[in-house]
This record gives C-alpha cells, sequence and structure tokens, in this order.
C-alpha cells in the first residue's frame, strides 16, 4: 500500500531564498569598508531532512566547543561563536591570510515545528553537527483503512 505524503515545494523554495538573501546581506554588510574592526563572518551550513529531524553540519575548526552557542527561538535556530586572530608577530611579512578570525554567526528558519528539547549537538574533529528532532504531530501519519 502506498502512502500519501503531502509536499509543499513552495514553502521550502521561499524558505531557501530567504536564507540565501539573509546571507547575501550579511555578506554585504561584512564587505562595507570596516577593516579596522574584528572581522564578523557568516557561518556556511549544510541542512538537510529526513522524515524524523533535520540535520545541520558546519565546518568550524579551531574553535573551543564552549565557545559555539546555539541557540532555537521561534522555530529559528541559531549558531553563533567567535574565533581570536593569531598574535601578530613583530618583523614577518605576510604574504598569504585568509584564515577568518572574529565573531560569527548565521540563523535558520525550520520549516516545520521542531522538538527543541531534543536537539543534540556534537563536535568531532572540527564539525560540529546538530540532529534537531520534528514535533510528532508534523510526522507523517499513517491512516488505516477499516473494512466493515
Amino acid at each position: 500500500m502506498r502512502m500519501l505524503v503531502r509536499r509543499e515545494p513552495f514553502v521550502r523554495e521561499v524558505a531557501a531564498w530567504r536564507n540565501a538573501m539573509e546571507r547575501a546581506f550579511e555578506d554585504a554588510v561584512e564587505h562595507a569598508g570596516y577593516w579596522d574592526q574584528p572581522a564578523s563572518w557568516t557561518l556556511a551550513l549544510d541542512v538537510a531532512e529526513d522524515e524524523n529531524n533535520y540535520f545541520v553540519t558546519a565546518s568550524i575548526a579551531g574553535i573551543n566547543p564552549e565557545d559555539i552557542e546555539i541557540t532555537l527561538n521561534d522555530n529559528v535556530l541559531t549558531v553563533r561563536g567567535e574565533t581570536a586572530a593569531q598574535a601578530e608577530k613583530e618583523g614577518v611579512e605576510w604574504h598569504l591570510k585568509e584564515r577568518r578570525y572574529g565573531s560569527f554567526q548565521r540563523s535558520i528558519t525550520l520549516p516545520t515545528p521542531v522538538d527543541a528539547d531534543s536537539i543534540e549537538a556534537t563536535y568531532v574533529d572540527g564539525v560540529l553537527n546538530l540532529n534537531v528532532p520534528k514535533v510528532e504531530e508534523v510526522k507523517p501519519k499513517r491512516i488505516a483503512v477499516n473494512a466493515s
């Protein structure tokens, strides 16, 4: 027997577009000429889902896990933290300096309600993984047909 699942691709498209626009705006503000202040950068995320969970992954090597703050407010998941700049060495000429430092933050709106109390975060080898369970009422339900 096949199960019918209602899909709302437009909602996902709008959410993806909104996240892309937020990221573009944050990048534009970041490069607006504030070179004398510590850098602020947008954290790149991978977000996937299955029937029961959202999976969020971020590469943030070199950051102490205690310095990572993860919050969920009105279905908006926010990951923020800060990395320290390497101390400048006297008499050293830089040829290339691409590593990011300063504060970072990324917020995404999840398309369905989630169980905030069951979110799990792990940090292994510089990769942050979040397992964000969906609430029971948004999971697809199978309805049995009773024959008389």
